[in-house]
């Protein structure tokens, strides 16, 4: 039977599209399938993505080297993806980590340390009175000590970099498709796809579709993943406060406790002409198993104490942010019982998955994309591209 493509990549977001821009270089015959943002968030229905935002932390500081890895990867090639989309994505503000002086190899702060020193990255420690110096902008606790990665960390605008990957997978011939997939089935010579009320059919699916990939009917057996919400707060910022956070870096403060961080963005001007400051953690526990709650999710404002908590927390780290207007809004994110992205074959031979972003993924989505095209045209993973570590895990 003739086939429609020899690859569809369902999924429209950040892995979806580097993937089938990786992809466009490797064969011909490629679609990329998933819908456009919706104009009006808390209108729609339909499915969502969490890549709907101006600003994601990047750095390859991590406590993982799987993770540090595939951030490295993934910045050695934005600004080569910046120069051919003409599209601009990455802002290289730094990232600061600060938090207690870690004893070697333990917490995550001092696995980072180790493995900042394996990949010889240029991380500099400051101490306490250096932290309060270089950084005034924040009122962190005086005990603690800063870890500051100056170059290749910052920023990123998800929003951008979707746009730049989708415009270099067209520009390499892959077909792109403004629909929803509703399901994907493998009828044992080829794979049949059904979206926007279109049929396709394919040598081979690549399911990319984030938090959404158990909803409907995209995979034989559903993955091993947790969708849990986040919430974000945003602090609106004037004249005063720019000229007191204009040139603050990304950072990620700990508390005693590892899970007690917050992340923090620097100013990023948002679509509604405003100057916005953001802040989240990963302290909520709220988990979703149904299309319709994670949809009602997206539609909401996120959870207002955990609003408050954020708010609490930034006007302590950052007190010149008192007096701004204040909102919040809702995120997911996916985690995986490997706590490894997944990126391989389902039990068809014909359908593969890649998703599992486990809340730090944006900065590495290029390498994973690149990773899901590696499966679609070799059929595996090497060591050298962590195929043990990413194996999926079904339920």
């Amino acid at each position: 039977m003739t086939v429609d493509f020899k690859v569809i990549i369902v999924g429209r977001g950040m892995m979806g599209a580097a993937a089938a821009r990786h992809l466009s270089g490797m064969i011909e015959g490629v679609a990329l399938i998933g819908p456009s943002e919706p104009i009006e968030r808390k209108s729609h229905h339909g499915v969502f993505a969490s890549h709907y935002d101006e600003a994601r932390i990047t750095r390859t500081f991590d406590d993982n080297m799987v993770w540090a890895t595939l951030a490295t990867r993934s910045l050695d090639r934005y600004r080569d993806i910046e120069a051919k989309s003409g599209i601009s994505f990455f802002s290289e503000a730094g990232c600061l980590f600060a938090g207690p002086p870690p004893q070697p190899g333990q917490g995550y702060l001092g696995r980072a340390l180790q493995i900042s020193e394996a990949l010889d990255l240029d991380v500099e420690t400051l101490t306490p009175a250096a932290l309060r110096d270089r950084f005034p902008q924040f009122a962190i606790d005086p005990s603690f000590n800063g870890y500051f990665e100056a170059r290749r960390a910052g920023h990123v605008n998800p929003r951008a970099l979707v746009r730049a990957q989708t415009r270099l997978a067209e520009q390499g011939g892959v077909t792109v498709i403004d629909a929803t997939v509703a399901s994907v089935c493998d009828e044992g010579a080829f794979v049949e796809v059904h979206a926007g009320g279109t049929r396709y059919t394919a040598e081979r699916v690549l399911v990319a579709a984030g938090g959404f990939s158990n909803f409907g009917d995209l995979l034989p057996a559903p993955v091993d993943i947790r969708v849990a919400a986040r919430t974000v707060a945003f602090f609106e910022l004037g004249d005063r406060e720019m000229s007191v956070f204009a040139n603050m870096p990304s950072a990620i403060v700990f508390g005693e406790r590892d899970e007690d961080h917050v992340y923090i963005l620097p100013p990023v001007r948002y679509p509604d002409g405003k100057t916005y400051l953001k802040l989240g953690g990963d302290l909520e526990t709220r988990s979703f198993k149904t299309l319709e709650d994670v949809g009602a999710w997206f539609r909401s404002d996120g959870d207002p104490a955990e609003r408050d908590l954020l708010v609490s927390t930034a006007l302590q780290l950052m007190p010149s942010l008192a007096g701004c207007p204040t909102s919040s809004a809702p995120c997911v994110a996916s985690f995986t019982a490997s706590a490894y992205p997944y990126v391989g074959y389902t039990d068809s031979p014909r359908i593969a998955v890649l998703t599992g972003g486990n809340f730090v993924a944006a900065k590495s989505s290029d390498e994973l994309g690149r990773l899901g095209a590696v499966v679609m045209t070799q059929g595996w993973l090497g060591a050298e591209d962590f195929g043990r570590e990413l194996t999926p895990i079904f339920r």
